[in-house]
């Protein structure tokens, strides 16, 4: 692995780790409030707009909530405006305001991802200075290339594998299978009950990398550690793994026995949560955050989480830390999207966003809750015992979306597992043609 994405892989997995710490009550607060920071206040001043970017999908995110807008521009006449992007064009729309220097003041966007769609080094500013910066128990998931590119009240990451009912598991009889032919006898068992075994939501196409993203990792870490540094030099193809093969023949093979929803290529991920409301699937090869969706509906539902099993003890899924800020170098208002961040990094702030939120603080002076019970697990079966591992995301240097729309052409029928990584090797390698990337 080259020596960037190294320290950029391994500053994402080390947030996943970070989970089993909780966030100490102790330390210096190192920042000062806004009223402090905020030179205009509520009162004096001339009033100033900065723009925040962010992902219509994402406007739920905790750094937007109207009432915190409302009361950082009440103490520093600073007023936030929120510029929505579409969700399936957030990247383009992001990289063309780049381009053109037409850049929001904040951004709101995934490490990892900025890494490989929106050049972080080229555009975005380093935060090593920042006040709050001396508050971090956990630098590693805010940065990247040795510098803090981003601000994220949370060190908390996102874990993949398959969401399951404990209740339906339990009136069944069933344990957590270790391997592909478990997981088959599971499904077969709750299909005899009545139950939709998996639900796959592929109409939107991501969802239908959840099992290789996992899959493909577990396998290449355990079995050729190097496989993705080799892939992103030319050296070696997506297709000469006939081990990835197999595990999209996996995923379409719970599909073939009759194990999911009918119509998968129609159905979509906001179907999911009223899936599991009303106990219509009992699995869903997904992310931690559909249990949080669906106990905002029904506190009392079980939800657990075990790792995709496309091998013999596979290891969790860890998928990037996500929705952090980011301030480009040609914001045309430095100082006030610096006080922003500096806001929301207060104390004060700080600790009503983590509470509210369910965050692993990553903050000194802000205390973590106490975890849910599903997220505790995690930590005790998964994370305690290092049995995560980083998902394909973080090592892939290009958009990942004409994948994702080549596995929905393997359920329609048009491509079988070669077919689907032969035909993404022809794009892969045309995009990282098109980055100029050596060996391409």
């Amino acid at each position: 692995m080259n020596d960037k994405m190294k320290k950029l892989a391994t500053g994402i997995l080390a947030g996943a780790m970070a989970l089993s710490l909780a966030a100490c009550g102790s330390g210096s607060s190192g920042a000062g409030n806004a009223s402090e920071t905020g030179k205009g206040g509520s009162g004096g001043g001339q009033k100033v707009t900065i723009e925040l970017a962010i992902s219509k999908s994402s406007q739920d995110s905790a750094f937007v909530a109207q009432d915190l807008l409302d009361e950082f521009e009440q103490k520093t006449n600073i007023k936030v405006n929120l510029q929505l992007l579409p969700a399936e064009q957030t990247a383009t729309v992001l990289q063309t305001k780049l381009a053109v220097d037409e850049v929001p003041d904040i951004i709101q966007y995934n490490l990892a991802s900025a890494t490989t769609d929106l050049n972080l080094e080229r555009n975005f500013e380093i935060l090593d200075n920042e006040p709050w910066v001396e508050r971090l128990l956990n630098k590693d998931v805010l940065s990247a290339y040795d510098h803090v590119y981003s601000f994220h009240v949370s060190q908390d990451t996102g874990m993949q594998g398959v969401v399951y009912n404990k209740d339906i598991f339990k009136e069944l009889g069933l344990e957590i299978p270790d391997n592909f032919e478990e997981f088959l006898a599971v499904c077969e068992k709750i299909k005899s009950s009545g139950i939709t075994p998996v639900f796959m939501p592929f109409k939107d196409n991501w969802a239908a990398n959840i099992w290789p993203a996992a899959a493909f990792a577990d396998w290449a870490a355990k079995n050729e550690p190097a496989l993705f540094d080799d892939i992103n030099a030319g050296r070696k193809k997506w297709s000469e793994v006939p081990e990835f093969a197999e595990f999209l023949q996996q995923q379409y093979e719970v599909y073939q026995k009759g194990y999911t929803n009918a119509d998968i290529l129609s159905d979509s991920y906001d179907m999911a949560v009223g899936k599991f409301l009303n106990k219509e699937t009992a699995m869903m090869f997904m992310g931690d955050w559909l249990i949080v969706n669906v106990a905002e509906k029904d506190p009392n539902m079980k939800l657990g989480l075990f790792a995709i099993p496309s091998s013999e003890g596979a290891s969790l899924g860890a998928s990037p830390l996500g929705g952090q800020l980011f301030i480009p170098k040609k914001s045309k208002h430095m100082a006030e999207a610096k006080q922003f961040l500096d806001f929301i990094a207060t104390k004060e702030v700080a600790q009503k966003i983590v509470d509210n939120q369910g965050y692993v603080s990553n903050l000194s002076d802000v205390t973590t809750p106490e975890l849910p019970e599903y997220k505790q697990e995690i930590v005790d079966q998964y994370i305690t015992p290092k049995k995560t591992v980083l998902t394909t995301h973080a090592y892939m240097l290009v958009d990942r979306s004409e994948l994702y729309r080549l596995l929905q052409d393997e359920f329609a029928g048009g491509l079988d597992p070669e077919g689907v990584l032969k035909a993404w090797d022809e794009k892969f390698s045309q995009l990282m043609k098109d980055k100029g990337a050596e060996g391409f």
